[in-house]
């Protein structure tokens, strides 16, 4: 009977998403709404998948009990709720949906920030209550006015877009978008304190992050101009919620409108909500009926494609692989493992640095996940517990070792080749392989050792005095021994110097064989590894 692959969902998700497993062959979803952690942890073992949004927190204790986990897909932005670095250490992939709610979010920010600038929320509230006072509700335009917008991603760019057709001069700041890019928005790229100093309203669209916490506090706020209304729908913590309560106070700050806070939901007593100057809403953003079908039918289809492709997109823990750089890069990242492999099978210990070098037509794309499988195959054959793309730079980090990722244009003898170098203590290893055809890895170089092997299989490694006889005498003694050469391999630095020998051999080498190996004449070492 063919097993299933099963999902667990815990959050309420649009149909149209489960709709997405249901008719995926040998898919199977249960939907388990309003379980404690104590119920979660005793079936959470059974399931590959797990989605959730924002109500469901997926700790390292949960995940600890998540023997079959593959992978968790948040119907959404923030994976606050969700331990990452549990889910990595794990071998767990994380997955949010960072399309879905793009243009809702932004949208509730522009009607957050007209409502801020006519106090309609109050004026509202006021009318309800049977009193007619105009005076008191005077606001002003937003026309000609500045918004500083922190933060140009998704978000902010649709946010940037719908200010300025309100004719609104907008500025930004964003360290990782280019001026040429924030121009084409119609925003002027500016520092962080021109935005403070310069803006009328200010939004905030960044991740929180230590670096984000507390982007808006007191010494923020002190370089603003006086009348400043600022708008957060972003992530809770990134407006520091007790200073801008006190700048409010002080009239600094004019007014505030936020949809995000600390603590979700904030408590009955929280200053902020109970000032007159202050709108807030109750984690809206995503809130709409187009953006949760957006999320639900997203977050299901990238699972699926994972669980049933390996195709990895939108993920926060590991670089995502499209379909199309999956297929261009498969015969890579092949090898990379391979490689990767072979040198800790070599050298019989973890190295403390490792250097991969990319060259040729393979530095067109995005070589991180080759060097992910790099340190794959490093760490496989040394560890006990399973590694994977996603927690092997964990347990590289964790174990001390350094990686670099380079990319080079010296001229070489193939298409495109990846050079891994590794160092421990007392060694050095250096190996390139290459890609002959369109998807047969070869290694082509072991040091100084030129040669032309597949690394597939039980290979004998010699490292031997280039004399008459070797080749003959390591056949003999393994045709004793009862092993079969499938074929060989070999690479010389020159005539009468050293060479290097890959015996493919059908079985494994027992260890008393590898050591009547090493007593022969002219032998140096003998090793075997598995690839």
């Amino acid at each position: 009977m063919e097993q299933k692959t099963k999902i667990l969902v815990t959050d309420s998700l649009a149909p149209q998403g489960l709709e997405v497993f249901e008719r995926t062959p040998g898919f199977k979803v249960d939907v388990r709404l309003g379980l404690k952690p104590a119920d979660l942890k005793k079936i959470v073992g059974e399931y590959h998948g797990w989605v959730i949004r924002s109500g469901t927190k997926v700790t390292a204790d949960l995940i600890g009990a998540a023997e079959n986990l593959k992978v968790v897909g948040r119907a959404g932005v923030g994976v606050e709720n969700v331990d990452v670095e549990a889910a990595s250490k794990k071998g767990i992939v994380v997955m949010n949906t960072p399309g879905g709610n793009n243009v809702t979010t932004a949208e509730h920010t522009i009607s957050l920030m007209l409502s801020l600038a006519r106090h309609i929320p109050q004026a509202v509230a006021s009318l309800k209550a049977g009193q007619w006072k105009r005076d008191k509700f005077m606001g002003v335009e937003v026309c000609n006015k500045t918004l500083g917008v922190i933060g140009l991603g998704n978000v902010g760019r649709i946010v940037a877009e719908r200010a300025v057709g309100l004719r609104m001069k907008v500025i930004g700041h964003d360290p990782f978008v280019t001026p040429e890019n924030a121009a084409r928005l119609g925003v002027e790229p500016v520092s962080l304190d021109e935005i403070f100093a310069r803006s009328d309203f200010i939004t905030v669209h960044v991740p929180l992050t230590n670096e984000t916490r507390g982007l808006i506090d007191r010494k923020a706020i002190a370089k603003m101009k006086k009348g400043v209304r600022i708008i957060n729908c972003a992530r809770g913590g990134i407006v520091d919620e007790k200073d801008l309560a006190e700048a409010l106070k002080e009239g600094k700050v004019a007014g505030a409108a936020l949809d995000v806070y600390v603590d979700e939901p904030p408590p009955p007593d929280h200053p902020l909500i109970k000032m007159d100057q202050v709108i807030t809403t109750p984690h809206l953003g995503a809130s709409t009926d187009e953006a949760q079908l957006n999320v639900a039918i997203a977050v299901a289809e990238q699972m699926v494609d994972f669980l049933a492709r390996g195709i990895i997109r939108y993920a926060v823990n590991v670089p995502s692989v499209s379909p199309e750089l999956l297929k261009a890069l498969r015969p890579y990242l092949t090898l990379g493992e391979k490689l990767g492999s072979l040198q800790v099978q070599m050298l019989a210990t973890l190295p403390q640095e490792v250097h991969v070098e990319y060259g040729g037509e393979v530095t067109q794309y995005d070589v991180a996940p080759l060097t992910l499988a790099v340190l794959k195959g490093i760490l496989t054959p040394m560890m006990e517990s399973s590694v994977n793309y996603v927690n092997a730079p964990v347990i590289a980090r964790e174990r001390g070792i350094k990686v670099v990722e380079s990319k080079s244009s010296r001229a070489s003898d193939f298409a495109s080749s990846i050079t891994v170098k590794v160092k421990t203590k007392q060694k050095e290893l250096e190996v390139e392989g290459a890609i002959f055809g369109s998807n047969n890895p070869r290694i082509v170089r072991i040091n100084s050792f030129y040669l032309e092997a597949v690394p597939e299989g039980y290979i004998l490694i010699l490292n031997n005095r280039d004399v008459p006889g070797v080749i003959g005498a390591v056949g003999t003694l393994l045709g004793q021994k009862g092993i079969n050469i499938a074929s060989m391999e070999l690479g010389r630095e020159k005539a009468g110097g050293m060479a290097i020998s890959f015996f493919h051999v059908d079985d494994a080498v027992p260890k008393e064989t590898l050591e009547a190996l090493r007593n022969l004449p002219s032998i140096v070492t003998a090793e075997l590894v598995k690839l």
